[in-house]
Parts: C-alpha cells; sequence; structure tokens
C-alpha cells in the first residue's frame, strides 16, 4: 500500500469529520465531502446543543467510548482556544420504579473512571430547589459532563481539517455503482470509485461512509431497512425575565428516566430552555420530510414542563426544531467493512446518542483503517443476520 493512502469520507457530520481529520492527522490523504455541509438543518450532527454523558446501563461499550471522548473533546478545545464542551454537570433523575438501567451504570462510571455522585432525593432538592424532584427516586450526576456546541463544533471540525490540508468538497455520492445496480464500479472485492453529483468522480484506497439517515439509502441491499430515520421534535422555551433559574448557571443537563424519558438542557445565552421527549417518532425522509413539530408532543412537552420545573409553568415557546434519529433495531451503531467490499467501511446508526462518541469513533475509525482491524462485534452487521432487505 502507499505510505499515504487515499481515503474518501463521505459525510462531515460528527461520526464522518472527525473520522477524516483523525485519518489526516495519521498521515492519510483525505477528501471528506457532504451534500449540504457539516452541521447542516436536514444532518443528524445538525442543532445547536447534545449532551454529553456517561450514564448508558450495564454491560455496553459506550460509556468507556463517551470516557475517551470527554478526554478528546477537552484536548480540542484547549487546542482550538474554544469551547465546545460546557461542563455543567449532566443530573440522571430515576423515576422508574424499575432502576436496573442506573444501577447497572454505576459500575461502568467507575470502569471507565467517569466521576460521578450518587444523590438521594433530599440531597438533589438542595442542591437544584428549582426542580421538582416528586416521583424521583434517586439520582446520578457526573459533574465534568455537560452539553456539546453541535453545528458550531462540526465546522470546526472542518476548518481544522482544511487547514491541515485535507479536502474538502459540499457534493452529494451518487449510489450508482455502490450496490447491484452498478456492478462495473466494483472489481475484485474492492470499491474502484465513487460518482458525485456534478458528475466528477473520486478514485480512492478506501472509502468510509458517515452519512446518518441517508446510508440506507445508499446501500439498500446491504443494509435495508436497518437504519430508520424517525422524526424528534425538539423545544426551546424562554424563561421569565431576569430568571436565572433554569439557565447554564444554575442548572445541570438533566435527564428523567421513567414511563418516558425526558431530557433537556438548561438555557443559556444563545437558546432558551431545550427540552424533548426521547420516545422514537415517526418515520421520516431527511431529505424531503417538512420539519414541522407534533402539537400532541408540544402539548405533552408543557405539561412534564409545568410539573417538573414549575417556574416554567406557562413560558412561552420560542423556538422549535425537527431533527432525525437514524436507529437501528438495538440502537447500537454500525461499525463495520461492507461485506462484499473489503476497502469499504460503514459507519453510522447514531440512534440519539451517537453524537457525543465523535472524537473516539473517528479516532478508532483510524485505527481500524490504517492497521486493517476488525471493529468490536455489538457493532458489526453479522448481529442482523436475516433482518436486511
Amino acid at each position: 500500500m502507499n505510505s499515504k493512502p487515499h481515503i474518501a469520507v463521505v459525510g462531515a457530520g460528527a461520526f464522518g469529520g472527525w473520522t477524516a481529520l483523525h485519518l489526516l492527522e495519521s498521515g492519510a490523504r483525505i477528501t471528506l465531502l457532504d451534500a449540504w455541509g457539516p452541521g447542516n438543518s436536514r444532518a443528524s450532527s445538525g442543532g445547536e446543543t447534545r449532551i454529553m454523558r456517561g450514564t448508558y446501563g450495564p454491560d455496553q461499550p459506550y460509556t468507556q467510548l463517551a470516557a475517551r471522548s470527554l478526554k478528546l473533546w477537552q484536548k480540542y478545545d484547549r487546542r482550538w482556544k474554544r469551547q465546545f464542551l460546557h461542563s455543567t454537570g449532566v443530573l440522571w433523575m430515576v423515576s422508574s420504579r424499575d432502576d436496573a438501567y442506573e444501577r447497572g451504570s454505576l459500575a461502568m462510571l467507575r470502569e471507565a473512571k467517569i466521576k460521578f455522585q450518587e444523590l438521594s432525593p433530599g440531597e438533589m432538592r438542595k442542591r437544584w430547589p428549582q426542580i421538582n424532584f416528586a416521583g424521583v427516586h434517586w439520582g446520578i450526576f457526573e459533574p465534568e459532563c455537560g452539553y456539546l456546541d453541535a453545528r458550531a463544533s462540526c465546522q470546526a471540525v472542518v476548518d481544522a481539517f482544511v487547514a491541515q490540508e485535507g479536502i474538502y468538497r459540499q457534493l452529494a455520492v451518487s449510489p450508482e455503482g455502490l450496490e447491484s445496480s452498478g456492478k462495473r464500479f466494483v472489481e475484485s472485492s474492492r470499491l474502484r470509485r465513487l460518482t458525485l453529483t456534478d458528475g466528477s468522480r473520486i478514485k480512492a484506497d478506501y472509502y468510509v461512509f458517515a452519512c446518518g439517515p441517508w446510508l440506507g439509502k445508499l446501500f439498500p441491499e446491504t443494509l435495508g431497512s436497518l437504519i430508520r430515520p424517525t422524526k424528534q421534535d425538539i423545544f426551546f422555551f424562554g424563561p421569565p425575565a431576569g430568571d436565572s433559574r433554569c439557565t447554564d448557571a444554575h442548572l445541570p443537563v438533566w435527564a428523567d428516566h421513567g414511563k418516558r424519558f425526558f431530557y433537556g438542557i438548561p438555557g443559556s445565552d444563545r437558546r432558551g430552555f431545550k427540552v424533548a421527549d426521547d420516545t422514537r417518532g415517526p418515520a421520516f425522509d431527511p431529505t424531503s420530510g417538512e420539519r414541522v413539530v407534533s402539537q400532541t408532543t408540544l402539548k405533552r412537552i408543557r405539561e412534564y414542563l409545568a410539573f417538573r420545573f414549575p417556574a416554567m409553568k406557562d413560558v412561552p415557546l420560542i423556538e422549535t426544531r425537527v431533527c432525525q434519529y437514524e436507529q437501528t433495531p438495538d440502537n447500537n451503531f454500525i461499525v463495520d467493512r461492507h461485506p462484499r467490499m473489503e476497502n469499504v467501511w460503514l459507519l453510522g446508526g447514531g440512534s440519539g446518542h451517537g453524537f457525543k462518541h465523535g472524537p473516539a469513533l473517528g479516532e478508532m475509525m483510524t485505527d481500524l483503517i490504517l492497521k486493517d482491524g476488525e471493529g468490536d462485534a455489538v457493532w458489526r452487521l453479522s448481529r442482523f443476520s436475516g433482518r436486511t432487505g
């Protein structure tokens, strides 16, 4: 192999952008492609903020991955002299009688060396009197975690990539040649080239497809319905004038695990109080779907907000956003080679929790590609045997 392999990365969101940057910093020659630009409004990495947390339940790889990502977010914040990680802390409220998920998280947090505190309702009430803790049995607080600037960090990653002489092109990839409809582009189990929407072509040694909800459209035979984009409504509320109790100066990021799973990010100088219901929404087309929130969901969110954060009752809705999860059947990522093209890697299935892991996944993908490795079994396509198509 050439000492500087050429690798084409499709998708400049959290997964693809960080992969391209890490590969470039490891000495590869990289072309990065995106249809609408890093952190654009159609992308799963779009929008203003995402949560950085380590609580993930028992027996999973994500707490360790989050721990590594936390260090990398801190490292690049220092390097770029910018702040994308806001360490407000994350409070996980246990409102369900079945707390096996949270109990199982504690050992994982210890193993990953993510700092945390186990809190009683009384301790939480004392620290955050602006929250109504009725029905909350106990909590986990991660003081070093918080929230990430999403759209802005995606752009910063691409800016850093270009500054180090990476090639970025804002073009989409044609599905022509990727599967059986275009076998003439596949030779000896290797993809030979990509066709772009302007008619140009790219030839590389390796190809990484990290294109979120479009991954299934590019590889319908391999992925079939394994990646299902779902519509997710996000709401921003305006706190009362002069009341800073529900801002990030006095409130952590929070998650409330009860019959439903609500989560939110306190207001900042840029945005209002963010609240969302993590319940998976209906199927959604990320390209042509109209991004209008559901009034039914808004009503549910308002009722929850009035109950859990009494100071926010009847405050105005000041912004809404529709994003999408690219959901896999088991909520786990896809990190694997294409089963019929050994030089093609598929990276996706963020399932609503992927953004925080971008830096660590990019580092992992760099090792897998440059060292000819194999991904963790929990992320391989073989776990879906018989479910594609």
